[in-house]
């Protein structure tokens, strides 16, 4: 059952209307039983108009600060309900207000804060190794790759080189498919193998990196891509440029398995307090994306490592935006 189901099937009266109801009774009660028993000199018989209004206006004066204490006292409860239903974790900061003079409802608020403090923290912890564990296992895996898969079939290429040189004439075209196959294979692992660590990343830098892999998904895909990279970024540890690169290219695949585009615009420019990536398409816009499986979860998770913070929206004329704003000041845990 889904949260905004379950609070439409509660069919109980809150707290606060419980509490108020039984202390409105009360008061009434004792008010009726101060006048009647403990003053009844005070009455005339019969009721006089100016009496009764007296006694009704002092009666609602007594209901309203009865009703104005206890909503101030109950308030942290119904903000605790409300951000228990919103919560998200991959956009945390999100804290209850606390108000008012110390209770139990303001004590439940102020652990409910440190409870939530102490789960964003475990969480940052635990998908900071499981994304490092994740990027080194492909670096071990592109390493395989190169190494032993990639070192096989370029002895084969040569080794079809060779067989040529010696072959009949007639087997020529047939050793030319042969080696035809063979290398396109290699090209391909090549490209699996820089998918899977961006190995012009680590040697050419951020801006090279986006601009390769962008360059190579357009050709692959034929998609449109327009770069605007800037040269002139302030320098980033290799944790954030790792990141971006990973968002970009996160977001550039789903471009081309979801959006169903023909153009796309990847940009990076430095600001005052960062730099700012923008991967704009003209698809489908969300409708097309698949929520979680089309990996804006995992774009989330990544740029909570860096305190960065992403926006996935789309764009008024069509199509889809992703923004990853990164900070400056920022630094690894």
């Amino acid at each position: 059952m889904s949260r905004d189901d379950a609070g439409a099937s509660r069919r109980y009266t809150s707290l606060f209307w419980r509490v108020f109801a039984t202390n409105a009774v009360i008061l009434s009660l004792a008010a009726a039983v101060t006048v009647v028993v403990l003053s009844p000199g005070t009455i005339s018989r019969p009721v006089a108009v100016k009496e009764l209004a007296i006694l009704v206006v002092a009666l609602a004066m007594m209901v309203v600060v009865n009703l104005l204490l206890i909503r101030r006292m109950v308030a942290p409860l119904g903000e605790l309900m409300a951000l228990m239903r919103r919560a998200d974790p991959v956009r945390p900061g999100a804290r209850v207000t606390v108000s008012g003079p110390p209770s139990e409802a303001t004590e439940l608020a102020e652990t409910f804060n440190e409870m939530l403090e102490r789960l964003e923290a475990e969480r940052e912890q635990s998908t900071r190794r499981a994304l490092a564990a994740q990027e080194s296992e492909r670096l071990r895996v592109a390493q395989e790759l190169h190494d032993e898969v990639g070192q096989n079939l370029t002895a084969a290429l040569l080794q079809l080189g060779q067989v040529k040189r010696r072959a009949p004439a007639e087997l020529e075209d047939d050793l030319n498919a042969a080696q035809e196959t063979v290398r396109t294979n290699l090209d391909e692992l090549r490209r699996i193998a820089q998918g899977l660590r961006p190995e012009a990343l680590d040697e050419l830098g951020l801006v090279s990196a986006l601009a390769g892999f962008s360059e190579r998904l357009g050709e692959q895909a034929g998609l449109r891509v327009t770069r605007r990279l800037a040269r002139d970024l302030a320098p980033l540890d290799y944790e954030r440029e790792l990141v971006i690169y990973r968002i970009a290219q996160e977001a550039l695949t789903n471009v081309v398995r979801h959006a169903g585009a023909s153009e796309v615009e990847l940009s990076l420019a430095g600001t005052p307090d960062g730099l700012t990536l923008r991967v704009l398409d003209d698809g489908r816009g969300l409708a097309g994306a698949a929520g979680p499986a089309s990996g804006i979860r995992g774009m989330y998770e990544r740029a909570l490592l860096i305190d960065a913070d992403l926006h996935v929206s789309e764009r008024s004329r069509g199509g889809t935006e992703v923004r990853l704003e990164v900070p400056l000041g920022w630094a690894p845990a």
